[in-house]
């Protein structure tokens, strides 16, 4: 049984992704690691921390993105598709650069890959979801979050990155181009693997959180749509904030081994709202509006999503 390794990026390095840490945490379980790193500025530092691992298992596959011809954030699943199909294994772990694998979970993730090896009917494997927020001690378990995703995929010619990299559907005679076309497309055969996938990409210093959520924004949006809000949020003057901490849930378990020095460079919480008070003038995020607040109190009494729409058809359990 071979398993590669992939993901993507352009300049995870300057918006401080854990990009490094999210290689090195699967990495003594693949058998190589194929990254796809786009065309960078001159100021990112991506290229030199993959180098600096030191691994023959990892190769750098060079990209150019085209967001005219890939718009809606649908880059990011062409990208994507490029790294995996450089790959060579009979399971493909995709992770994207702000997503790390604990080390505890590695051996359950192998023998699960083993168990279904020969099973042709799974095609993939769903993963569990921790989403960090703010710094490295809450996490957002609330309505609209996905608590499960596609992360292992068969290494087949049919099955592609979908709409903008979130996921993997199997796209028969797929053109190349319409990464978030619906018709023609099948949702994958799914057996789950208990282990969680530890989400970053909402930890980071408030600034660069900004810079990280434009970046995202123009690959979905485009540079004019994303410079007229932000205009408008100028004008209101409405500042980006985490929110209050005091209503977000805890972690309590331990981070992956990987993240020891990146959690060490923690330095602001200076900058953080550990209150249970709402700054004016900020940002209200997904989860601190009332209908997602009651949606989350009603899914924690039932012990069940509700109105959760799946990318998948699990058939394993």
């Amino acid at each position: 049984m071979k398993i590669s390794g992939f993901s993507m990026g352009r300049n995870v390095g300057k918006l401080y992704y854990p990009f490094k840490e999210s290689v090195e945490s699967i990495l003594p379980l693949v058998d190589e690691f194929v990254y796809a790193l786009g065309n960078s500025d001159e100021d990112d530092r991506t290229r030199e921390e993959l180098l600096s691992i030191r691994s023959d298992k990892i190769r750098i596959i060079d990209t150019v993105w085209d967001l005219e011809k890939y718009p809606r954030g649908m880059e990011h699943a062409h990208q994507t598709d490029i790294a995996m199909q450089h790959c060579s294994g009979d399971w493909l772990f995709y992770l994207q650069a702000d997503e790390v694998i604990h080390e505890k979970f590695l051996p359950v993730i192998e023998a699960r890959c083993r168990e279904f090896l020969h099973d042709e009917e799974v095609e993939a494997f769903l993963f569990n979801y921790v989403h960090f927020w703010a710094d490295y001690e809450h996490h957002v378990d609330a309505h609209g979050w996905y608590k499960n995703e596609i992360r292992i995929v068969r290494n087949r010619p049919e099955i592609h990155s979908w709409i903008s990299a979130q996921s993997f559907r199997r796209i028969p005679d797929f053109d190349g181009v319409s990464y978030r076309q619906k018709k023609g497309t099948y949702k994958l055969k799914v057996a789950r693997i208990d282990a969680d996938v530890y989400h970053y990409g909402w930890v980071r210093p408030p600034a660069y959180m900004k810079k990280k959520t434009r970046a995202i924004n123009i690959n979905h949006r485009g540079e004019a749509t994303v410079n007229a809000q932000e205009e408008d949020m100028q004008k209101k003057q409405i500042e980006f904030s985490y929110g209050p901490l005091k209503k977000i849930p805890s972690f309590r378990g331990t981070h992956p081994k990987v993240m020891e020095e990146k959690i060490k460079q923690f330095n602001w919480g200076d900058e953080l709202n550990y209150t249970a008070k709402r700054e004016p003038n900020t940002v209200m995020h997904k989860h601190e509006h009332l209908k997602y607040r009651i949606v989350t109190l009603f899914e924690r009494l039932l012990r069940r999503p509700l109105f959760e729409t799946n990318n998948y058809k699990l058939i394993r359990k």
